[in-house]
């Protein structure tokens, strides 16, 4: 049975970490699946939007599996160690692969450590009344190490990321929609529609557009905002003359529904 199913519908890719048996944790042969899943929805200009979610009720993803990464990381070496430390990080997306194309995490259940690397390394974050989310890492003796440390201040401030790193305390689906965490609640048995739903909307948009805004927005993501101002002109003239916008504004004229090919 693959650890990792990929579907596509239409113009979305859907992921599933499927080994609920270990609360959907990653073991290093899944991992470098998922990594190779990812390649190919970046690569695939046919993919305009992604969807990832956990097989089962339980969770979305546990993080990783320690004991299996424990033994790995015993035999390596340190050439083959900083290997892994500077490729693409755990779940894929998280370090040195980059996806400009929307991601919607669907969090069903437990969302742990580097489970909750991995949500934070998509877009956009739904969750099911059931979802608990926590860095658990200082538990064990260590800290997030596959963007933790850098994107939760971002998403839900500095004080609150603080408190969930430092403390290794978990927190709910509401609370988390609270601080921001997650953009929204939906009972678990609509959960995986409502990602669906969300990125056909995005898939259905202008492709260049999209990815050329979600770069910009993490491109400038630290910078000073001249510097940001700058990325966005800079990005905006750079679409001007594609077929996307001419069909777009033919679209608006007409009073039809544009019909975006990506160029």
């Amino acid at each position: 049975m693959a650890a990792i199913t990929f579907e596509r519908q239409e113009a979305i890719a859907f992921i599933t970490i499927n080994r609920p048996e270990a609360m959907n944790a990653l073991d290093f042969a899944a991992n470098e699946e998922l990594i190779e899943v990812w390649k190919r929805v970046r690569d695939d200009a046919a993919i305009r939007a992604a969807v990832i979610t956990g097989a089962g009720d339980r969770a979305f993803c546990a993080g990783a599996d320690l004991k299996t990464y424990t033994m790995n990381y015993a035999r390596r070496g340190p050439a083959e160690i900083r290997a892994v430390t500077d490729g693409p990080g755990f779940g894929g997306i998280t370090r040195s692969l980059d996806v400009m194309k929307p991601i919607v995490a669907a969090v069903n259940g437990y969302c742990i450590s580097g489970g909750l690397e991995l949500a934070l390394a998509c877009d956009v974050r739904l969750a099911s009344p059931n979802a608990e989310f926590a860095h658990q890492d200082v538990r064990w003796g260590f800290h997030p190490c596959d963007g933790g440390t850098q994107r939760l201040p971002w998403i839900v401030g500095l004080g609150r990321a603080l408190e969930l790193i430092l403390s290794g305390d978990r927190i709910g689906a509401e609370e988390a929609y609270r601080v921001g965490l997650v953009n929204r609640i939906h009972p678990r048995e609509r959960l995986v529609e409502e990602a669906l739903a969300l990125a056909g909307r995005m898939a259905s948009r202008a492709p260049l557009a999209v990815q050329a805004g979600k770069s910009v927005v993490l491109r400038g993501l630290g910078r000073p905002l001249e510097d940001g101002l700058r990325l966005e002109s800079f990005s905006f003239y750079q679409l001007k003359d594609t077929e996307d916008l001419a069909e777009g504004t033919r679209a608006f004229a007409e009073k039809r529904t544009p019909v975006f090919r990506g160029r």
